[in-house]
């Protein structure tokens, strides 16, 4: 091959890359604007008029441990959040596919502060909750970024959500916004960069052969590997997606029980909701009207202040579903981490409520 062919040969890589990068881009746009940007638009609207944003999702269902529980939560659950899980899985897949590899991998591939930074600050656009999100996380896994940068997008989508922050501050206080501020900051950012010590650290060598790999794989038509990218995706996630939210549904009175009004503020209330916080699934900005709720009927300030940042931060579906992604110890410290944090938010909250 000549020069001249060379040259030709490099240019129309490039412009097929700019091409696949802006229709991953106007998918991302348009529908983050259907499934999220124009309804909570609408929703702080009604945020800013009534000082609600709903009922809580636990409102008329079953209060008992039963598989009907499980499946008024999981109903509910779904017709909230389907249409953003679908998103999900196809931005997810579509990473794999369509963004450059090179510059996913220098950018987000590395295990310094940078790259998890760049996670986190991406991810606030999403605003999507954490199960939603976790397709992303994958793919972004998949296409080698590193665990920092994609722990920060994943949990950045749900934690610092920029709508959620606004409902926040119209419903329950500018005082709870910011607790979930600060303490969000420290799990999107503080968490997501310690995650990256249970990784080896990656240099400029290991940047090249990773991208080397990650090309070698490439191989068939754009159709086919996106197929082949969404089929897996669907396989391994979905399932299990939705036995675990059933699961949690029918638990849901054993994870968040009725409590005296002498513990509604204590120490121990502040531990089993963060612990229960962390491990359940909400829709977006379903914490609000839960913690909303739950204060109406006596819960303290503490234990509320712990839901603040544990029940969207993760929760047991999504980690089920990055499961293959993240190495074991590397998840059960992101568990352990953010239920710790919770806790120093809900002390936090205990006094300042």
């Amino acid at each position: 091959m000549t020069q001249a062919e060379n040259t030709h040969s490099t240019r129309m890589g490039r412009k097929k890359t700019m091409l696949f990068v802006l229709v991953f881009l106007l998918i991302a746009v348009l529908g983050l604007m259907y499934v999220k940007w124009v309804p909570y638009y609408h929703k702080a609207d009604l945020a800013a008029t009534t000082h609600s944003i709903g009922e809580s999702i636990f409102s008329g269902m079953t209060d008992e441990v039963s598989w009907q529980s499980g499946l008024e939560y999981a109903a509910a659950y779904f017709k909230s959040v389907w249409k953003a899980a679908v998103l999900g899985i196809i931005l997810g897949s579509l990473i794999q596919v369509l963004l450059p590899t090179n510059w996913l991998i220098k950018v987000l591939g590395k295990t310094n502060f940078s790259s998890t930074a760049v996670g986190g600050v991406a991810s606030l656009p999403g605003m999507m909750c954490t199960c939603c999100a976790a397709p992303v996380a994958v793919g972004l896994r998949k296409r080698k970024a590193s665990i920092g940068a994609s722990l920060a997008f994943w949990m950045g989508n749900p934690t610092l959500n920029p709508a959620t922050l606004v409902f926040m501050t119209f419903v329950l206080s500018w005082k709870f916004t910011l607790l979930r501020v600060v303490f969000g900051i420290i799990i999107v950012f503080g968490i997501s960069y310690l995650a990256n010590r249970f990784a080896p650290k990656v240099d400029a060598v290991e940047i090249d052969k990773m991208m080397e790999e990650v090309e070698e794989e490439e191989t068939g038509s754009f159709l086919s590997r996106w197929i082949k990218s969404m089929g897996n995706m669907i396989l391994y996630i979905v399932p299990a997606y939705i036995l675990s939210v059933l699961l949690l549904g029918a638990a849901r009175t054993w994870l968040f029980p009725e409590i005296s009004s002498e513990a509604a503020n204590g120490l121990i209330a502040i531990i089993l909701f963060a612990m229960a916080g962390m491990l359940f699934v909400i829709p977006t900005a379903a914490e609000i009207p839960i913690i909303q709720t739950f204060m109406a009927f006596g819960l303290g300030g503490g234990p509320a202040a712990a839901l603040l940042v544990t029940l969207p931060a993760i929760s047991l579906p999504s980690m089920i579903m990055v499961g293959k992604s993240f190495p074991t110890k590397v998840l059960l410290f992101v568990a352990g981490a953010v239920v710790i944090v919770g806790v120093l938010c809900g002390l936090v909250g205990m006094y300042l409520f």
